[in-house]
C-alpha cells in the first residue's frame, strides 16, 4: 500500500525498499503468489482513478469524522489532504476488485462501513454497479493487544516485530508492565492479564489455558510467564524468518512477483473501472 505510505513524511528511497519488504514479509508468511495477486498499489493507477470518483461522493462530514482520522490529526501540526482522504483511497483498494469479504479487526469496520456507504450511494446514483462488500471479523482476533495493553499498532509504537532482532525482540516482551502482585499471590483475574492474550495467539491452546490456570491459581511468576511468551513468539515465526531471509537475497524474483501480480490485477482493475466510467458518465 504504498500510496497510503506518502500520507506522511517519508523518504522516496526508503519507500520502494520498504514496499519491496513488505512483499517479501508477505511472502515468507504464508501468502503464496500463484494464488494471490501480489503487487505494490501504485502498479495499478486504477486506484488513483477510482479515489478520485468516490471522492466526488463521499460526504467531507463523513471523512472528519473517521476516528483514525481525529486520532491521527491530533498528533501533527499540518494536516494534509491525503490524511483525510485516506479511507476514499481504501475504499477504491477494495472496490475495484468486485470483494465480497474484507477480513478486518474491529478497529477498521469503521472504514469498512464508509466503503458500503460509498458504494451504496454510488449505486443509487448511477445504477447497480459497485459491489458492496461486508466485513469479515473474527472475534477472536478482532483487537490485538499491544505491549502497553492499547490495540496494537504501528502508530503507538507498542508493536512486536516478527522479523526483529532476538535480543531487542526479547527485551520488549520482558519489559511488558505488569502489576505489583508477588508470585504466590492467585490472580482472579488472569485471563485479562495482557501476557496470556498474546500467549494465546502463538501457543498451543492447551499450552495457554495451563499458563493462565498456574496464573490465576498462584505461583507462578510473570517473569517465567512472559519468558515463554517469547519462546513461542520466537519459535512460531522461525520459519517465517528463514524464508524472508531467502528472499531478501533474491530480489529478482521479488520483483517478478510484483510485475506479474500487477498485471493480473489490472486484468480485473479495468474491468471494474470500464462499468464505472459507463455508469458515471466519462468517456
Amino acid at each position: 500500500m504504498d500510496q497510503h505510505a506518502i500520507t506522511v513524511a517519508h523518504v522516496p528511497a526508503q519507500l520502494r525498499d520498504n514496499t519491496y519488504s513488505c512483499l517479501a514479509q508477505y511472502m515468507a508468511c504464508g501468502l503464496d503468489p500463484a494464488r494471490s495477486h501480489l503487487f505494490a498499489q501504485s502498479h495499478v493507477i486504477g486506484h488513483t482513478e477510482l479515489a478520485w470518483i468516490l471522492g466526488c461522493l463521499g460526504p467531507l462530514g463523513q471523512l472528519e469524522r473517521m476516528t483514525q482520522f481525529k486520532d491521527k490529526a491530533k498528533k501533527q501540526q499540518s494536516i494534509d489532504a491525503g490524511l483525510l482522504f485516506y479511507p476514499v483511497l481504501m475504499a477504491a483498494d477494495i472496490l475495484l476488485y468486485d470483494t465480497r469479504r474484507v477480513p478486518v479487526g474491529r478497529d477498521q469496520k469503521q472504514h469498512l462501513e464508509m466503503t458500503r456507504d460509498i458504494a451504496i450511494k454510488f449505486n443509487q446514483t448511477y445504477g447497480e454497479t459497485l459491489v458492496v462488500p461486508e466485513a469479515e471479523i473474527r472475534e477472536d482476533l478482532a483487537v490485538i493487544p499491544g505491549l502497553d495493553g492499547q490495540k496494537m499498532s504501528k502508530s503507538y509504537g507498542n508493536t512486536i516485530d516478527i522479523f526483529g532482532d532476538e535480543k531487542v525482540l526479547r527485551k520488549r516482551i520482558m519489559g511488558i508492565v505488569m502489576d505489583s502482585r508477588p508470585p504466590a499471590e492467585p490472580k482472579p483475574d488472569a485471563d485479562r492479564n495482557l501476557a496470556v492474550q498474546l500467549l494465546r495467539l502463538f501457543a498451543p491452546a492447551d499450552v495457554a489455558r495451563d499458563f493462565e490456570d498456574r496464573l490465576r491459581a498462584g505461583g507462578l511468576g510473570y517473569g517465567d510467564l512472559k519468558k515463554a511468551l517469547f519462546e513461542h513468539y520466537w519459535n512460531t515465526f522461525s520459519a517465517a524468518r528463514a524464508r524472508r531471509a531467502e528472499l531478501a537475497a533474491n530480489l529478482d524474483h521479488v520483483h517478478a512477483v510484483l510485475r506479474d501480480g500487477a498485471e493480473r490485477a489490472r486484468a480485473v482493475a479495468d474491468g471494474v473501472l470500464a462499468r464505472v466510467r459507463r455508469a458515471s458518465g466519462l468517456r
